[in-house]
This record gives C-alpha cells, structure tokens and sequence, in this order.
C-alpha cells in the first residue's frame, strides 16, 4: 500500500502506476476525500482546543464561585460538534480506504515505459538452445513415453489442469525440490521454511493478491480461508504485525510449498502437458532488508535463480518487465525464461520482484535502524527459486536423446541414486 503522503507528493506517478496497471482505482476522487479529510482534521483540532480552553475556565469559574452554566452549555455544543465531525471522518477513511487498496505499487524509473508484455527488455541471456540431428519432441509426449506423468488419470482424479506425476517422474520432481532447496540454503545463505498451504485473508490482502487477484483463487467454503496460491504469501506474513531489530537484517527465506490457481483467464491457452495448471510445485526466495539496500538485493535474488538453471544446463534469458506488465505490487521485476525446444519457444519459470516497502506497509513490517530508533518499514523482494512444471518441461525437452531417453544434468544425479538417463520404465 502507498503512502498517502507519497500519493500528494508524486501524484503524476502514482497515476501512471494506475494507467499502466490498468487499476480500478479512482484517483482523483481519493484526492478529493484526502484534502477534505486533512481540512476537517484541523477543524476539529481546533475545536478540541477550544474545548480545551473551555474547560479551564470552567474549572475557574467553579473555584472561584462564579455561574459557570452558559460555559458548561457552550462546551457541550463544542462536544457536540467534535462527535459530528469525527463521525465525518470516520467515514472519510473508510472511503480512502476503499480506494487506496486499489492503488498499485508505482513502478521503478528503470522499468520500461509500456503497457503490455510487448515492452519487455531483454537484458540477459545465457546458454545456446540446443541443436538436435532430429526433430525434438514436446515434453508432453517424452514424459507418457517415458511414463514420468498421466494425464488421463490426473483428470479422472481432479480434473483438466492437473498432474499425475509417476514412478521415475514422481522421483524426478521429488529430485529438482531437493536439490533447489538444498542448493539455497547451503549456498545462497537461506533459511527454509515449511509454511502452511490455507491462506487467511488478511495475509493475501498484505502482499497484494487481495483484493486483484481474488477470482483467480479457491476458497473454502464457509471459511475466510484460501489454498496458498504461491509461498510468497505465507512467507512474506511471518513477520506480520512485528518491528525486527536492525541487525537481524537482511532475512532471506527459501520454502517448497505447493501453490493452486484456477487460472480462469487461460481458457483455451497451454491446454497440453503442464505449463499452465491449477496445482503446480515451485521452492519460493523471500527477502527482509533494509531500504537502502533493496535494488542490491534484486540483483542477488535474480543471481540466485539463475543458478539453478545454470546448474540444470538449460538455455534461459532474462526480460526486464515494462511498467505495463508488472504485478499490482511490485516495482520493478525480471523475468526468467527457459528455451524449451520441443515447442520452439521460451517459459517463464522465474519472476524476481522488488516491492520496496508496498507489502511491509500492508502487512505491517518495520525494523529499527538501530536501538532505540523509530521503527520503518522492510523492503521485501521474492522470487521463484524456480517453479517446477515449466522448468520440468524445459528440461526434458532440452535433455531429451534421439532414442527417446533423457539425460540427466549432473546437477541432479546424486539425488537420483546415481542414474544419469531416464529411460522408459
């Protein structure tokens, strides 16, 4: 959430963040309300104040003897008018309210000026797509060939967009989590984290999913609780409601955590395999750090993703995402890409954001500066360290054999008990 004292004083901006966010969020109004509510806020001081002077000279009055009933009288009309204006306030803030939760983060000077994906910068690359002597295969037909995942009786079961990973497949998977999280904490500096898969309302509200991406989640039934739609969410909330102290800065946090999405605006989109399902695994990057240091971060946090692609051999590049297609939270973010050959096209495995203080201020974080200092808030950062099903998918694609088989990157073998090419079962 911004600031209010930030929306007056970088009004173009935050109306650009609104525009390029496409945000049904009525600007100008909250203006109004806000000038209206800062007039009647001096208003009513002064009104206390006079009820202030008021009471005093009643309190004379009565000790030295005086009639102090026409004072009495006109404190109470001054009482009155307090009560009437703070009801008027009240609903002036329930009015911001309700408009500034629909105002999105203001996206960084370094994002491209545009408002679709169409903008997106590519400011990185690494690794050559392979070049195969034979027409490589979608990862949909390796992974039946090689009996790694069943379609057909994941829908029986849930559904379409649902997986059903099998013998060496369910191994495989078991395998990538393994290694990325093992990979994070004992080389990046991480602490795991098991988190909760329910999601309390607020939580989702405090990093941005609620009230934007609603529709897009499953809810229980007759609860105010939500299937975790990705780790950031209960891993940002951890430290929820509380001031940390200077020195514990930075937190990062590593958690695997399934996450569940109805994707209800993908109708008719990645219909086959496992790019785009409503159940899907991916080990999540959180960081706590201080403002100073946040775009520092960003640049560490995108380091650490790259290195499990890196590690997998597989071909990715990175986008530099334009003001128009970032998240409603977050102010600046890349996007990592896998080539995946099968399909001959790139999948995004891996968005790394900064939110600078947007979520802290939602989920109430600070920190003190130093001891005894007054608290603000955290900068947090997250990523994808990296999700699972496109990365699966690019690297069976990218690792598969003429004869069908796919080799294993070295990376992965000793979570595998050895084995160095999947073969059919």
């Amino acid at each position: 959430m911004l600031d209010l004292k930030r929306i007056r004083a970088e009004t173009d901006r935050v109306r650009e963040a609104v525009a390029w966010k496409k945000c049904p969020a009525d600007l100008e109004r909250l203006l109004r309300l806000d000038e209206e509510r800062r007039a009647l806020l001096v208003k009513a001081e002064g009104l206390k104040a006079e009820r202030n002077r008021a009471s005093e000279e009643i309190g004379k009055r009565k000790r030295s003897g005086e009639d102090a009933a026409e004072a009495v009288t006109a404190m109470k009309r001054v009482g009155d008018d307090i009560k009437a204006l703070d009801a008027t306030l009240a609903d002036l803030d329930l009015a911001i309210e309700s408009i500034l939760v629909w105002i999105p983060n203001v996206p960084h000077a370094s994002a491209p000026r545009a408002g679709d994906a169409s903008g997106n910068q590519v400011v990185a690359s690494w690794g050559d797509p392979p070049a195969f002597g034979f027409q490589p295969k979608p990862h949909w037909e390796l992974a039946e060939s090689l009996g790694l995942l069943d379609f057909a009786r994941a829908a029986k079961i849930a559904g379409s967009g649902f997986l059903l990973f099998t013998g060496k497949g369910a191994r495989l998977e078991r395998a990538l989590i393994q290694f990325m999280l093992d990979l994070h904490t004992r080389e990046h500096g991480y602490v795991e984290v098991s988190p909760p898969h329910l999601i309390r309302r607020d939580c989702l509200f405090g990093t941005g999913q609620i009230p934007k991406m609603e529709e897009d989640m499953y809810r229980l039934e007759g609860e105010d609780l939500f299937l975790n739609p990705t780790a950031e969410v209960p891993v940002t909330n951890i430290y929820r409601d509380e001031i940390l102290e200077g020195d514990r800065l930075p937190l990062y946090h590593t958690a695997y955590c399934a996450s569940y999405r109805k994707e209800s605006g993908a109708a008719g989109r990645d219909t086959r395999g496992m790019l785009r399902v409503h159940q899907f695994d991916k080990v999540e990057l959180v960081k706590f750090v201080r403002p100073e240091t946040s775009y520092d971060e960003l640049e560490t946090l995108r380091a650490d993703a790259e290195s499990v692609l890196r590690a997998l051999r597989l071909p990715y590049r990175v986008l530099l995402l334009a003001a128009g297609d970032l998240s409603f939270a977050a102010a600046k973010c890349y996007d990592l890409e896998a080539w995946a050959p099968g399909e001959g096209r790139w999948l995004e495995v891996s968005s790394c954001s900064n939110f600078e203080d947007f979520q802290a201020r939602r989920t109430g974080i600070r920190f003190r500066p130093e001891r005894g200092a007054k608290p603000e808030y955290v900068h947090t950062l997250n990523a994808s360290g990296v999700a699972l099903p496109r990365t699966f998918a690019a690297l069976l694609e990218t690792h598969q054999t003429e004869r069908g088989t796919v080799r294993v990157p070295e990376a992965l073998v000793p979570y595998l008990d050895g084995v160095r090419e999947i073969t059919p079962s």
